[in-house]
C-alpha cells in the first residue's frame, strides 16, 4: 500500500506537488493520470525516495522507501526503462541488480521468461528496440517479487501484442494482491486496465476514485431523449425544463438533457402520453472525462487560433 499525506515539493519558487493526499491500495491496478507538468514524475520520485519532500510524507507498506532493509523486495519500479548501460546484456543487467539484494540467479532467469526476452537475453541492451527496453525495465521491477509496483508509461513503444500482454500482466499482478500504480497518457488503455484512478493537475489532487465514478462525474448525467416521429418534442422540452436542468435540441429531433436522471425523464414523458424512441444515458469515455476534468489544470496547452484566422 502506498500512502501520501499532505505531500508537497518545491524546487526554488516552483511548486511541483502541493498538499497531495491519496492512497493506492492492493488488489487493483491504479492509474496515475495528469496533464504534462502535473507533477506525476515528481510524485513517483518522492515515493521512491529519489527526492525528499519539502513537507508532508509518503510511505510504502507503512515505511519510507529508504527504511526498508531490502527495497527491491518491497517495491519494484520503472521510471526510465532505458536507464541501462548499453554495453551490458539484458541478463547481466538484471544479474547486477539482483546481486545488490541477494536475489538468486534463478529469479533473473524467471523474470526474463515472464517478460518474453529469452531469445535476446544475451544481447547488449544498447541494441534493443524501445519495446524491448520497456520489457527489460519491467523485468527489473519484478526482480525482487515485490508486493508493490510503480511503473511509468510501461506500454510506451510496445506493439499491439505487447500492449495486450502488459495489460494482462498488470491485472494478474493486482489479482495476486499486489499494489500496482501505473502512469500513462494512453487513456484508452487505462480504461481497459485500471480499476481505480488518482488524477492530479498542477501538483494538486483532482480525483481519487474508480474509473466508473470518474467518467460519471464528467458526464454530469446527460441523457439523449428522442420522441417518436410526430410526438411533440417542443412540449416535452418545456416539461423537462426547470432549475438545474439543461435541455439542448440535437439533430433528428433528439433532446440532450442534463440534470435529470433517465428514470425521471421517462416518467414525465409517460405521464403526458409522449412516446419515446430513445432514452439513453450518455456514456462518457475516460479520455473525454480526463479532458473535461483537467481542462483548468493544463500547464502546457496548445495555442489557440486567433479569432478570424484562416482554418
Amino acid at each position: 500500500m502506498i500512502k501520501a499525506h499532505a505531500l508537497t515539493k518545491r524546487y526554488g519558487e516552483k511548486i511541483a506537488v502541493q498538499d497531495l493526499t491519496f492512497t493506492v491500495r492492493p488488489g487493483a491496478v491504479t492509474g496515475f493520470l495528469g496533464p504534462n507538468g502535473a507533477g506525476k514524475s515528481t510524485t513517483m520520485r518522492l515515493i521512491l525516495g529519489l527526492d525528499a519532500p519539502t513537507s508532508g510524507s509518503v510511505s510504502v507498506n507503512g515505511k519510507r522507501y529508504a527504511d526498508h532493509p531490502a527495497p527491491l523486495r518491497e517495491v519494484g519500479a520503472m521510471l526510465e526503462a532505458r536507464a541501462i548501460h548499453p554495453g551490458r546484456t539484458a541478463f547481466h543487467h538484471l544479474l547486477a541488480l539482483a546481486a545488490t539484494t541477494g536475489i538468486p540467479r534463478r529469479r533473473v532467469e524467471e523474470v526474463i521468461d515472464i517478460v518474453g526476452l529469452g531469445s535476446v537475453a544475451r544481447k547488449r541492451a544498447g541494441a534493443f528496440s524501445l519495446g524491448m527496453g520497456q520489457r527489460l525495465g519491467v523485468a527489473g521491477a519484478l526482480l525482487g517479487d515485490p508486493g508493490t509496483l510503480i511503473l511509468d508509461e510501461p506500454v510506451n513503444g510496445l506493439d499491439p501484442e505487447g500492449i495486450r500482454w502488459m495489460r494482462k500482466l498488470l491485472r494478474s499482478l493486482a489479482a495476486e494482491g499486489r499494489t500496482v500504480l501505473v502512469s500513462s497518457h494512453l487513456m484508452t488503455e487505462m480504461a481497459m486496465t485500471a480499476e481505480h484512478l488518482v488524477v492530479i493537475g498542477r501538483g494538486r489532487l483532482i480525483a481519487d476514485t474508480t474509473v466508473g465514478e470518474f467518467t460519471r462525474q464528467a458526464g454530469a448525467g446527460t441523457v439523449v431523449v428522442r420522441p417518436w416521429a410526430g410526438a411533440d418534442a417542443a412540449h416535452l422540452r418545456t416539461l423537462l425544463a426547470g432549475p438545474g436542468v439543461s435541455v439542448v435540441s440535437e439533430e433528428r429531433g433528439a433532446l440532450e438533457v442534463t440534470g435529470l436522471p433517465s428514470e425521471r425523464i421517462g416518467r414525465i414523458a409517460a405521464d403526458h402520453a409522449i412516446a419515446l424512441a430513445e432514452l439513453t444515458p450518455v456514456q462518457t469515455s475516460l479520455e473525454e472525462a480526463f479532458m473535461e476534468l483537467t481542462k483548468n489544470a493544463v500547464e502546457y496547452g496548445a495555442p489557440q487560433a486567433a479569432a478570424g484566422s484562416a482554418a
